[in-house]
C-alpha cells in the first residue's frame, strides 16, 4: 500500500464516489442523539456514557439491531422508524463538516472532477445535509438508501451508481472511512481509498484491503485525474 504522503498518479480518477458519515461530516452527535431518542421511545433507559463510534457506517437497521440486543428487544423496525423521525427533525442538523472538506470539494469540482455521494444513509437525509452545508451544487449525483430499493448496503449501492450514472468502475474511486466502503468498492471491481479522520481505524481499513490511505481532507485533491 503506498504511503499516504506519496499518492501515485495511477490512483487518480475522474469520478470520485464519496461516503458521507465519517468522510465528509462528523455526524456522530446527531446519530447518537437520535439513537437515544429511539431507544427512549421504546421504553429503554440509555447509558450516559453510550458510545456508538464503532458502529457508525452500516445501515441504521443494523445499528438499531445491535443497540436493541442488550435490552433483549427485537423491535428493529419500530426503533428505526423512531430514529428516522427524530433524525429527520433535528439529528441531521447536528452534522459538522470536517475541517478542509469544503475547500477540497470546491477545488475538485472546479477542476472538473465528477463527485458523487454514496452513503447508506437515507438519500433524502443525505441531500438535506449537503443542502444545509451548501455543498449540493458540487455533486453530480446524490445516492443513498431508498425505501424498497435494496440499496442499504454498499455493494448494491455502488453497483446501482455505476449503472445509473453509466460509469466504468476502473475510472472511479470509492472514498470512505469504514470497511463497508472498501468491501463494497472491491465487490464492484473499484479501487477504494480509506480516510483516517473518520470512524474506522487504520487497522480496520488495512484489513479490509484499502488500496490507499490518506490522512487529511486536503489529500483528496490529489485523487483527481
Amino acid at each position: 500500500m503506498p504511503a499516504e504522503s506519496e499518492i501515485p498518479v495511477s490512483y487518480a480518477a475522474s469520478n470520485l464516489l464519496l461516503d458521507l458519515d465519517g468522510t465528509l461530516v462528523d455526524s456522530q452527535p446527531g446519530i447518537l442523539s437520535s439513537c437515544r431518542a429511539a431507544l427512549r421511545a421504546l421504553g429503554h433507559e440509555t447509558d450516559p456514557e453510550m458510545d456508538i463510534t464503532a458502529i457508525i457506517g452500516p445501515p441504521i437497521e443494523d445499528v438499531m439491531r445491535y443497540l436493541l440486543r442488550s435490552f433483549g428487544d427485537d423491535r428493529v423496525a419500530e426503533a428505526v422508524d423512531a430514529y428516522r423521525s427524530d433524525y429527520g427533525t433535528r439529528g441531521l442538523l447536528l452534522s459538522e463538516l470536517y475541517h478542509g472538506i469544503r475547500e477540497a470539494l470546491v477545488e475538485l469540482h472546479s477542476r472538473g472532477t465528477r463527485l458523487l455521494l454514496a452513503t447508506s444513509k437515507r438519500q433524502s437525509f443525505a441531500q438535506r445535509i449537503l443542502d444545509n452545508h451548501g455543498l449540493s451544487g458540487l455533486f453530480q449525483g446524490v445516492y443513498g438508501s431508498v425505501p424498497g430499493a435494496g440499496l442499504d448496503h454498499k455493494p448494491e449501492l455502488l453497483a446501482h451508481i455505476l449503472k445509473d450514472a453509466g460509469l466504468d468502475a476502473e475510472a472511479c474511486l470509492m472514498i470512505g472511512d469504514r470497511k463497508f466502503d472498501i468491501v463494497g468498492a472491491h465487490a464492484n471491481r473499484m479501487r477504494a481509498v480509506g480516510v483516517l479522520w473518520g470512524y474506522g481505524s487504520r487497522q480496520e481499513l488495512e484489513l479490509a484491503g484499502a488500496d490507499l490511505l490518506i490522512d487529511a481532507p486536503s489529500e483528496l485533491k490529489s485523487l483527481a485525474a
